[in-house]
């Protein structure tokens, strides 16, 4: 490879350190869970996940800081997402889907994430949710 050769080269920060590193993307996902558990506009959501929220939000934590170009924490512990295979056990429908969207949208307000991020977040988050629904509505 020659001296000069950057193919290899970051292309820029990535989501992780645009967002912040672990300090934020903890601070987004309790964000989340705490708006889920005390808003009555998340309560059908908030009902999918149980009676405690502690292992969700460790779990969500660990995935996003890989999902976001960090530590890989999630899959150190449990291989690889399967996210739609983890969630088949849920009744994910358009409801779900929206109060996710609409819990985490506000969450990522609620935390300043900067706009440009957000855009792109926001978009990853929709095809991600949309995928992960299993019941037709």
């Amino acid at each position: 490879m020659a001296d000069d050769d950057t193919s290899s080269a970051p292309a820029g920060p990535t989501p992780f350190e645009m967002m912040g590193g672990e300090a934020r993307v903890r601070s987004l996902v309790d964000r989340f869970y705490d708006l889920m558990d005390l808003e009555p506009r998340f309560t059908v959501l908030r009902q999918v996940h149980g009676s405690t929220l502690d292992d969700a939000r460790d779990k969500l934590f660990w995935f996003l800081c890989g999902w976001l170009g960090g530590p890989n924490h999630f899959i150190e512990r449990f291989g690889h997402p399967r996210l739609r295979a983890r969630h088949l056990p849920f009744s994910i429908g358009r409801e779900e889907r929206d109060q996710w969207l609409a819990c985490m949208f506000q969450a990522m307000e609620d935390e300043q994430v900067p706009e440009a991020l957000a855009s792109r977040l926001q978009k990853s988050f929709f095809d991600t949710a949309d995928w992960m629904r299993n019941r037709p509505d």
